[in-house]
């Protein structure tokens, strides 16, 4: 019997949780929806405003880095993040391939 072997990326699948991960909650969509609303925006004005503890904001963010939905630049002590929406629409387009099947 010969061996069957799966047409599955994995490197690309590790990518495609991570990101399906980081917008798989709540607070994450809210606070990427915070920013986009912002345009550009202080890690300080994102916890501040969405009465969120400062390391829960920054747990969030930085699923979110990692998967590529947000920029973000320091400048001095500030990190300052707008949305990637190369990324974002790039998932969006996929996302509606995918559910149009």
């Amino acid at each position: 019997m010969k061996k069957q072997t799966l047409p599955i990326d994995f490197s690309k699948s590790k990518v495609a949780a991570s990101v399906m991960r980081a917008l798989s909650h709540p607070l994450r969509l809210e606070i990427l929806a915070f920013i986009d609303n912002k345009k550009s925006v202080k890690v300080h004005d994102i916890y501040t405003s969405l009465h969120l503890d400062q390391s829960i904001a920054s747990q969030h963010l930085k699923i979110m880095r990692d998967a590529d939905l947000v920029n973000y630049e320091r400048n001095g002590k500030e990190k300052h993040y707008s949305v990637n929406y190369d990324k974002v629409k790039h998932i969006n387009q996929n996302l509606h391939k995918y559910m149009d099947k």
